[in-house]
C-alpha cells in the first residue's frame, strides 16, 4: 500500500503556507511559505515525490476569493486537489493562537481524515457566464442605488410626487423629465442624478441582451428553456442557478438542494425539546435572494384565468411533460402561500416558504423527476 501525502495549502493573493500530513505518522511536516505561483507548488510536491518515492500526493485549500486558479493547474499536472467548504470544517475551541502555519496544518489534517466538504468546482465556461451574471446583478444594485439617491434629492428640495402612488411608471418618469429648477446648481444636480439612472437601467439591459444570448449556446438552452417555464424565473435567473449550481445531480434530495440555498429553517433541539427558527442562509446566497424574489414575482400573478403572453412565450417549445410539471409547481406555490396567509403568517415569511417550495421543484425539474 502507498503512502499518501496529504498536503494542506492555505492561500492568499501573496502567498502559499503549505504543511504535509501522513497517518502513518500521525504528524505534519515539511512547512514551508512560498509566493503565490502554482509553479512553487510543483516543485514542493516533487520534492516530496522524490523523497518519499511512491507516495501518492493530494492537496487541498479552503474555497475563496482567490477562485479556482491553483485547483485548475494542480489538475492539469496531473495533481489531485480539493477545495474545502469552510463552513463544513470542524474547528477546536479555546484555540487563540491562529496564523498561516497553523492554518495549512489543520487543512492537510482535515483532508486526511475527510472531516470537510468539498465545494463544487464550476467548468471555465460556467465560471464565465456566473461572473457575468453577476456583473449584471452588480449593475442593477446600482441602479437601485441611483434610483434611491435621485428620490432622495427630490425630497430634500420639496419635489413630491403627487401624481401617482408607484415610482418609475411611465407617468412617473415623464414627471421627471418636467422638473425645473430655478438654481442652476440645483438643475444640474438633479440632471446628473436622472442621468445616472438612465445609464444604469440602459447598461442592465444590454447584459440582459447579452445574457438571453448566451443562454441561446446549446450547452444552456435545455436547461434554461426548463427552468424558465416556472413562474417567477427568466432567462438571467435561470442562467443564474444554472451555471452557478453546475450539476444538480451532486445533490441527493430536493431537501438536500434547498439546504445548500440556506432556504431551510435553522434548528436548535435536543431531547424532548424541539426547536426551529429562522433560516439558515446558509450556502449561496445570491441564488437564494434570486429565488426569493422569483418567488415574489410568482406570487404577483394570478393563479386562474389564461397564463401570461410571457409565460406562454417562456414555455414554447418544452415538451408537454415538462409544461404540466411547471405548471403544478405553479399551483403548488399558490396554495402554499395562500394557506400561509390565511394562518396570520407574515408575507415575507410566507414568501421565503414558497422560495424553499420552488427550490424542491427546481431540483426534480433539473433531475427529470417529473412524472
Amino acid at each position: 500500500m502507498n503512502t499518501v501525502i496529504h498536503i494542506g495549502i492555505d492561500v492568499h493573493k501573496d502567498s502559499y503556507s503549505l504543511s504535509a500530513f501522513r497517518l502513518t505518522s500521525n504528524r505534519n511536516f515539511g512547512e514551508s511559505r512560498i509566493a503565490s505561483k502554482s509553479s512553487l507548488v510543483f516543485k514542493y510536491v516533487e520534492r516530496l515525490r522524490k523523497e518519499y518515492e511512491g507516495c501518492d500526493i493530494v492537496c487541498a485549500y479552503e474555497a475563496g476569493p482567490t477562485g479556482y486558479g491553483l485547483y485548475r493547474d494542480l489538475q492539469r499536472s496531473g495533481i489531485p486537489c480539493v477545495i474545502m467548504a469552510p463552513t463544513t470544517m470542524p474547528k477546536a475551541t479555546g484555540n487563540r493562537i491562529k496564523n498561516d502555519r497553523l492554518d495549512a496544518q489543520e487543512i492537510a489534517r482535515h483532508l486526511a481524515f475527510g472531516t470537510y466538504s468539498a465545494v463544487h468546482v464550476p467548468t471555465p465556461e460556467d465560471e464565465a457566464v456566473k461572473n457575468f451574471t453577476r456583473l449584471r446583478n452588480t449593475r442593477r444594485d446600482a441602479m437601485k442605488k441611483a434610483k434611491q439617491n435621485l428620490l432622495s434629492f427630490l425630497l430634500r428640495v420639496g419635489r413630491n410626487y403627487t401624481e401617482g402612488k408607484n415610482y418609475w411608471t411611465t407617468t412617473h418618469l415623464q414627471w421627471l423629465r418636467k422638473q425645473k429648477f430655478d438654481d442652476l446648481v440645483d438643475q444640474e444636480t438633479f440632471n446628473e442624478y436622472l442621468q445616472e439612472v438612465f445609464d444604469q437601467q440602459e447598461k442592465v439591459k444590454r447584459y440582459d441582451m447579452r445574457i438571453e444570448e448566451l443562454a441561446g449556446q446549446e450547452s444552456y438552452r435545455e436547461m434554461v428553456g426548463r427552468l424558465c417555464c416556472f413562474r417567477g424565473i427568466e432567462t438571467h435567473t435561470a442562467m443564474s442557478i444554472v451555471s452557478e449550481i453546475g450539476d444538480f445531480s451532486r445533490f441527493a434530495n430536493a431537501p438536500q438542494f434547498s439546504a445548500f440555498l440556506g432556504l431551510v429553517p435553522s434548528e436548535n433541539s435536543s431531547g424532548q425539546r424541539e426547536w426551529r427558527g429562522t433560516i439558515t442562509k446558509a450556502g449561496n446566497t445570491r441564488l437564494r435572494l434570486l429565488l426569493i424574489e422569483g418567488a415574489k414575482a410568482a406570487m404577483r400573478s394570478s393563479l386562474y384565468g389564461q397564463k401570461s403572453k410571457r409565460l406562454m412565450a417562456r414555455q414554447k417549445g418544452n415538451s408537454p411533460e415538462v409544461i404540466a410539471y411547471a405548471d403544478r409547481a405553479n399551483r403548488r406555490l399558490h396554495r402554499v402561500y395562500s394557506k400561509l396567509i390565511t394562518h396570520g403568517v407574515h408575507h415575507n415569511k410566507a414568501t421565503v416558504a414558497v422560495a424553499r417550495e420552488l427550490s424542491c421543484f427546481i431540483w426534480g425539474m433539473m433531475n427529470d423527476k417529473i412524472s
